[in-house]
């Protein structure tokens, strides 16, 4: 074997190198050219009788760079490879492809297709059959055909975001040879075992080909995120990689959903290690953020994990059967539920002991859980919106108590049948000693969790036999009576636990793993579960956004089939269920290529078997003909400028260099500013930088004098409001037309809408388009109490207008301004935003559970809403004339609406100019908790 594997297209070439002594001899008969020389006529005259001498050999080291340009030439002429494929395919039998195009094989696809394209085309020279399969592909046609077809088929083909199906297509491989034995049998891996027990090279000796060749990958992009669980402090994410002796340090990016990473972590492998976690450490506000997580530098589907709102900070509804004990808070039956899940979840509590007006308070306010501890019976009237609640994707939590156990058995709100009465230490069906728990199921939430030690059950309810129990059983103790139960109902699960919710019937509510029970239980949940069309009610859920092989996200959602939420729900992908989300924009599950914990393991190879092993395209065999030829174009160029420097062409370089410095004085005067060939400034550019200087309020020139007189009043008004109670202090309001001026040097424009005015042109719509896309934001004001955008009343001529004019903008979804808003408390706290009326809501972009990601319009000004929309008519309160005073009366008269007019249009302006801040008070508690500590 050679060190140095080297090849030849056309090694016959070669010959041409023993003429080389031939082509030093005729270079050295070959001198240049003598120079020619001027001398003074006394120099001519003493030479005059000497003969005529012309040099008779060229310079050694010019003669040695012709050689080597001769045997560059002639090296290059021989076609010569690099590392060349020595290996040919057998003509004793067809072709045999068998190419992984998964996950893993999208980081070096295009080299996969050139190695497949190398080996038909050998096989077309040889007129060699070709069968072809792909072991991600859900069918397969593996028949053997032309080297043509099979071509077309490797190009139709592409990575897909699955796990290889291998026995699928070796199956389709054997009966589409019937028989026949392959003649070069080729395995393209991606290097990734399906499974632990992949015994795939040992199926494809099993077809007894004449030639048996494994071609692999480099493997450095098969890294995949396996699992992400959402700690009480910070992200806790599970990378694997193949095996490898290197260190390697990998970055995992959280990303909204809008794609920008708002928080990193780091995942660092020690030499040989497959498995290494990232911690990702953000608040839980940001966390609720999160729609993926993605590994800094790898683009495939294993290293993006996505999350949906099963990963969100869930709201918690807790009710008790009886009130808290403020003197005894230890004995209170939520107490330690409390502290098990406070730093987890939102709790809500209703103060109201009637449970018919607690419950319903409670659902209104959309919980994910609902924790009752110890109530046996509930009002009638509420069982069935409580189903439809759960049906919708709630989960609702039950803790034993005596009045649980006094209940009927027959309560459509428990899991399982419970027997009257209670167990109990001492009674006629007591244990001789308090028992511990059993190991957790593997198939169940506590699954990996370990057994508690330590933690002993004195009293319990009981469930009576059936048999589906131990289905429904999640936790059971040593004698195998269940301890927690469930039952699915639609999207949503009933939870029991058989012991009480304190610590009087058990040691659990105590105990660390209490707390880690609860956290999963509750993760399990729908985030907002009850909320109206949240898509989550079915049994099963349509693709709603798929992921590429490439870690893209896309909407051809056309071979997914809808994914089942019950029992059957894959916690992988698999081919009816590609990774992606599933339900609609109000609502969606993810599905993640691989299922959590898992780890990549090599492909086996055993080492006795006749496999040769070869790299992919690309980095074996390098051509070197184009590297050859350059260098010898080089050596020319390089002989060919020596050639015109002996010869003297270069003497004269002074002057030309004095030429080429006034060519260059030349261009740069004719391009100095002085010089008259500067660009013109544009006209109005003066105008332009005047208002830089200064914040001024802008609105849009509707065309109609009396409206933009009041538009120009209106901003004045306001201005000067804000002048006098505020540190802003804007210049002179601006009239803008859309079509021509400058936008992008306004925050806010303000936009009085009538229906008599002439209608925007499309350029003028596209401008508002592209800067609300830009950041900035614009107020539509209807002027008329536009009270119910999208009502079946109708809207007014103006509101017409308006939809007219939105009808070609990409606008996010609407919704009026919550009670906890940032422009209630920007600056005044406010609860309305009235201007001359009041009826009418202020429309602003919806919060982020409600956005649309496939809007081009988004909040891309740190949190500011691009459109606001009202009917309030606020220019015309805020106008005043020369003298100061309010030119339109308020509807009804009222200076005190007039006031909170202008204070309505402090909060926007504050809005505008600092963004979401003020919703960062949220954090306030932990920063001034932590100052204490």
């Amino acid at each position: 074997m050679s060190f140095l594997p080297l090849a030849f297209g056309t090694p016959a070439i070669l010959v041409a190198l023993a003429a080389l002594p031939l082509i030093w001899w005729l270079l050295k008969l070959t001198p240049p050219r003598p120079r020619t020389e001027v001398f003074p006529p006394l120099r001519i005259l003493a030479t005059v009788l000497k003969r005529e001498e012309t040099p008779d050999k060229s310079p050694w080291w010019l003669t040695l760079l012709r050689m080597v340009i001769a045997a560059l030439v002639i090296l290059a002429l021989a076609d010569p490879v690099l590392n060349p494929r020595t290996a040919s395919v057998s003509g004793e039998g067809p072709l045999v492809l068998l190419v992984d195009n998964s996950w893993a094989a999208a980081a070096d696809w295009d080299r996969r297709v050139a190695t497949a394209e190398g080996l038909i085309a050998e096989a077309d020279g040889a007129d060699i059959p070709v069968a072809i399969a792909f072991t991600a592909d859900a069918t397969h046609d593996a028949v053997p055909a032309t080297a043509a077809a099979a071509l077309k088929k490797l190009r139709a083909a592409g990575p897909k975001p699955l796990k290889p199906d291998r026995p699928r297509a070796i199956t389709a491989l054997k009966e589409a040879l019937d028989g026949t034995a392959p003649g070069s049998l080729i395995f393209l891996s991606d290097g990734v075992a399906a499974s632990a027990e992949d015994d795939t090279v040992k199926q494809l000796a099993a077809l007894a080909p004449r030639q048996l060749r494994l071609v692999e990958g480099d493997g450095r992009g098969a890294v995949a995120i396996t699992n992400a669980v959402n700690g009480a402090n910070e992200l806790d994410v599970t990378v694997s990689r193949l095996a490898s002796a290197a260190e390697s340090r990998l970055t995992v990016d959280a990303q909204d959903r809008q794609g920008r990473v708002i928080a990193t972590g780091e995942a660092r492998f020690s030499p040989g290690e497959t498995v290494a976690k990232a911690t990702v450490a953000a608040p839980f506000e940001l966390r609720n953020d999160f729609t993926r997580l993605t590994v800094t530098g790898a683009a495939n589907a294993g290293a993006t994990h996505l999350l949906d709102d099963g990963f969100r900070r869930r709201r918690v509804a807790m009710i008790s059967g009886e009130p808290d004990d403020g003197f005894q808070p230890l004995l209170s039956p939520l107490y330690y539920t409390e502290r098990a899940l406070a730093p987890y979840a939102d709790l809500i509590r209703s103060n109201n002991a009637d449970l018919a007006a607690a419950i319903p308070e409670l659902l209104a306010q959309n919980p994910s859980v609902i924790i009752l501890a110890d109530i046996g019976r509930l009002p009638g009237e509420l069982y069935e919106p409580l189903q439809r609640w759960i049906a919708k994707g709630g989960t609702v939590i039950r803790f034993a108590g005596p009045r649980l156990a006094a209940a009927p058995a027959d309560d459509p709100l428990l899991p399982v049948v419970l027997r009257q009465g209670e167990r109990v230490l001492g009674g006629a069906m007591s244990w001789a000693e308090p028992q511990p728990l059993a190991d957790f199921p593997k198939t169940g939430p506590f699954a990996g969790m370990k057994k508690p030690e330590g933690v002993l059950i004195k009293r319990q309810v009981l469930a009576e036999p059936t048999p589906d129990l131990q289905e429904r059983t999640w936790a059971s103790l040593n004698d195998g009576t269940p301890l927690v139960t469930v039952k699915e109902n639609g999207a949503g699960r009933i939870v029991l636990f058989h012991v009480s919710a304190e610590a009087t019937w058990s040691d659990l509510p105590i105990s660390g793993e209490f707390v880690e029970m609860l956290r999963r239980i509750v993760q399990l949940s729908h985030a907002g579960a009850g909320a109206e069309g949240n898509g989550t009610a079915a049994a099963t859920l349509p693709p709603y956004r798929l992921l590429t092989a490439r870690g893209a996200m896309t909407t051809d959602t056309a071979t997914a089939r809808p994914i089942n939420l019950g029992a059957g729900r894959p916690a992988a992908a698999t081919f009816d269920n590609p990774p992606g989300l599933y339900g609609s924009e109000d609502g969606f599950v993810a599905l993640n290529l691989l299922e959590p914990g898992a780890e990549l393991l090599p492909l086996p190879v055993d080492p006795s078997a006749a496999v040769t092993r070869e790299t992919l395209a690309g980095d074996a065999a390098t051509p070197l003909k184009p590297p050859l030829l350059a260098l010898a174009f080089l050596a020319l160029l390089a002989d060919s400028l020596i050639v015109l420097f002996m010869n003297g062409v270069f003497n004269g370089r002074r002057r030309r260099q004095g030429l080429a410095a006034a060519i260059a004085l030349t261009a740069v005067l004719a391009f100095h500013p002085d010089s008259g060939h500067a660009a013109d400034a544009r006209p109005g550019d003066e105008k332009l930088l005047e208002r830089l200087d200064n914040t001024h309020l802008a609105y849009v020139v509707t065309g109609e004098p009396d409206v933009d007189s009041l538009s120009e009043r209106g901003l004045a008004g306001l201005t000067e409001f804000l002048t006098y109670r505020t540190t802003l202090e804007p210049a002179e309001p601006v009239g803008l037309k859309i079509e021509t001026d400058e936008l992008s040097f306004y925050p806010i424009i303000f936009w009085p809408v009538s229906a008599t005015a002439p209608m925007p042109s499309a350029a003028a719509i596209n401008r508002i388009d592209a800067y609300m896309r830009a950041g900035g934001t614009v107020l539509f004001d209807t002027r008329d109490q536009y009270a119910s955008f999208g009502s079946d009343e109708g809207p007014s001529p103006n509101g017409e207008r308006l939809r007219a004019i939105l009808a070609n903008i990409d606008i996010p979804p609407l919704e009026p301004v919550p009670s906890d808003h940032v422009l209630t408390r920007s600056f005044y706290l406010l609860t309305g935003f009235p201007g001359r009326y009041s009826g009418s809501p202020l429309w602003v972009e919806a919060r982020q559970e409600a956005r649309n990601s496939n809007s081009g319009v988004v909040s891309s000004a740190d949190g500011v809403s691009p459109v606001l929309i009202t009917g309030n008519d606020l220019l015309g309160a805020w106008a005043i004339d020369a003298n100061g005073a309010s030119m339109l009366p308020t509807v009804p008269p009222d200076e005190r609406q007039r006031e909170l007019s202008f204070r309505a249009g402090v909060n926007i302006m504050m809005y505008m100019l600092t963004g979401n801040y003020k919703a960062d008070q949220v954090h306030i508690p932990a920063l001034l908790e932590r100052l204490g500590q």
